[in-house]
């Protein structure tokens, strides 16, 4: 199915003027359509306080293949929501009118879920949008010399650093099973981390808990010092920061755990300061996190927990992004529930809260929102950045990729990840972007895998196939995050058997051919703005492939991904804007320049699976 000739605007610089105008002002707005297609007139439709309004577009530039449209759109709201209304003048009223939305082009009245936004709210910083993100799970991923001088903790049941790692739900030791990982390991792999192009350090929590994920901390005023305590957290935010990367906290402020000092307060004395902070039923139970007796809910909307935890200078939120550690930003935790429970809603209070808290400490501070499902009512741009993008990213590459032999169990479904064909994931990726927005998907994090998921390895099946998975990963809108391992090939079927050990004395176990990928993307990515800010236009799909370019004033980029070999894909050369055609990168085998011949640009046939780049 080609792709070039339909009309297309995003919110990438060649079609929107202003990424996050002031409130008051007029943007203009730019859309391509093909010179073989009769449009003679586009309509810019937005609303007005709710109202649809229509404001004219008028054709701009035009050549032999292609002309632009241009508008002018009305920044009223804090907000704007916009659509285009295109029409030939010619033949019957379904021939004649489409809707340009965010979604795609349709022939049929669309709701206003799709439409284009551009938000007047600040953006995520520099960093945060152009970095690659790199998550360490701080129990398996190195232990320092000094992690053999600590005693083994009561609650926990040592492991050696080979050994298999237990992660049944219902064995009791997959959250006590203790491996001993500290931030000093952290900081002397820092190196394995430079050379796989990371940017951007972010270590699931630090603070004690009686666990080795530490979800259920039992204090927020130190470091575990199982993990070498506050002064091995100084030195990693030291180390991190000389290299001029950042480093990213995970802040639980949905619960804590039932040992934390606020909830043993509240739960042994009905008259606690802290009492109001959590939900306490008559009969003395509580409210939880998911039926988790040890993971208390907060009420966030008590105004006392709310200055402790979010709001202002002495917050926990506060406190962390000031030296000594120097923490650039927050990962927030179940963020999706945090000020949410039955009636009670003041999510959007605390995500703006938590963003104030930080702007106020750090001149560019990010905030990441942990959300697996539809984020979208979440991520105007007035509180959480972006938000770990499983729905929008995760779910549909998942089921491109998935190998149908694969182990892998979903994450939270009850049926396993179905594989689908590239028509059908192209319509997911299209209607995630769109419900999000350009610049929130922009901002957001491309995840393959995580702690709580099964490894992308294993979802793929083989190297070669993990390899396009981790393509897509850094060449679409998205900050790519790794969990550490993902770039040698660690396997596991679930998220608690995704957290094995590092296996730094066994080099000779590493997918080495992964890893130099990795490298190669991050690369690319960090050298070609067509990948970190272009546009997404597609070009061609078929069950087994996608085609598209990232477009950008500075240069695009060419994308062909093939989750199993296929013929050669035909595009014309004029509507892809061709002029280059140089190769950037194969993931397998070479990749051989293109060509334009009578107008015809022809992406190569290929036997296996593969993701190759290419100048245009």
């Amino acid at each position: 199915m080609s792709l070039l000739h339909e009309p297309h605007h995003d919110g990438s610089p060649l079609y929107l003027e202003h990424e996050a105008p002031t409130l008051g002002w007029t943007v203009k707005v730019r859309v391509r359509t093909a010179a073989s297609d009769p449009v003679d007139q586009v309509w810019l439709r937005t609303t007005y306080d709710a109202e649809p309004v229509y404001h004219a577009c008028g054709p701009v530039e035009r050549d032999e293949h292609t002309v632009w449209w241009e508008g002018e759109l009305p920044v009223h709201n804090p907000v704007a929501h916009y659509r285009f209304l295109i029409s030939t003048g010619a033949g019957t009223p379904e021939e004649d009118q489409r809707w340009l939305t965010a979604a795609g082009v349709h022939r049929h009245d669309v709701p206003d879920t799709f439409d284009f936004r551009v938000s007047t709210y600040a953006p995520a910083p520099d960093w945060g949008r152009d970095g690659v993100v790199y998550q360490v799970f701080p129990d398996r991923f190195a232990r320092s010399a000094a992690a053999d001088e600590r005693p083994t903790p009561d609650w926990a049941v040592p492991a050696d650093w080979d050994d298999e790692v237990v992660f049944e739900g219902s064995d009791p030791r997959t959250p006590t099973q203790f491996f001993g990982g500290d931030l000093d390991g952290v900081v002397e792999h820092l190196d394995h981390l430079e050379q796989v192009g990371v940017s951007v350090v972010y270590t699931t929590p630090v603070f004690p808990g009686e666990s080795n994920h530490r979800y259920n901390a039992s204090t927020f005023d130190g470091v575990d010092p199982l993990l070498g305590g506050d002064a091995a957290y100084a030195r990693l935010s030291a180390a991190v920061h000389e290299r001029g990367w950042r480093l990213l906290g995970d802040l639980t402020t949905n619960h804590t755990g039932d040992t934390h000092e606020w909830f043993r307060g509240a739960a042994s004395d009905p008259a606690s300061p802290t009492r109001g902070w959590y939900y306490f039923n008559h009969d003395g139970s509580y409210e939880c996190w998911m039926g988790h007796g040890t993971l208390p809910k907060l009420n966030l909307a008590d105004p006392d927990l709310r200055a402790a935890m979010v709001e202002g200078p002495d917050s926990v939120v506060a406190r962390w992004l000031r030296p000594p550690f120097d923490v650039d930003g927050w990962r927030i935790d179940v963020a999706n529930m945090t000020g949410r429970l039955g009636a009670v809603d003041v999510n959007h209070d605390v995500a703006r809260a938590v963003r104030r808290t930080a702007e106020a400490e750090r001149p560019d501070p990010l905030v990441i929102g942990e959300h697996n499902h539809d984020a979208s009512g979440d991520i105007d741009g007035d509180g959480w950045h972006g938000t770990m993008n499983y729905s929008g990213f995760s779910w549909p590459v998942w089921s491109w990729v998935r190998d149908p032999a694969s182990p892998a169990r979903p994450f939270g479904r009850p049926l396993p990840v179905p594989r689908r064909p590239g028509p059908l994931v192209l319509r997911s990726f299209r209607e995630w972007l769109a419900r999000f927005g350009w610049r929130a998907a922009s901002q957001s994090w491309n995840i393959l895998g995580s702690h709580d998921s099964a490894r992308i390895r294993t979802v793929a099946g083989s190297g070669a196939v993990h390899r396009v998975a981790a393509g897509l990963q850094f060449t679409l809108p998205g900050v790519p995050m790794l969990f550490a391992g993902d770039e040698i090939g660690l396997e596991g079927v679930l998220g608690e058997d995704s957290r094995r050990p590092m296996p730094w004395d066994r080099r000779e176990d590493w997918d080495h051919a992964t890893l130099a990928t990795y490298a190669a993307l991050a690369a690319a990515r960090r050298d070609h703005d067509a990948l970190r800010r272009g546009g997404l236009r597609w070009a061609h799909v078929d069950d087994d492939a996608f085609v598209f370019v990232r477009e950008h004033p500075s240069g695009s980029v060419l994308v062909c991904a093939r989750r199993a070999g296929g013929p050669a894909v035909d595009l014309d050369a004029g509507l892809l804007g061709f002029a280059d055609g140089s190769p950037l990168l194969a993931t397998e085998g070479e990749a051989t320049a293109l060509v334009e011949s009578g107008g015809t640009v022809t992406v190569p046939a290929a036997e296996g699976p593969g993701l190759w780049l290419w100048r245009v």
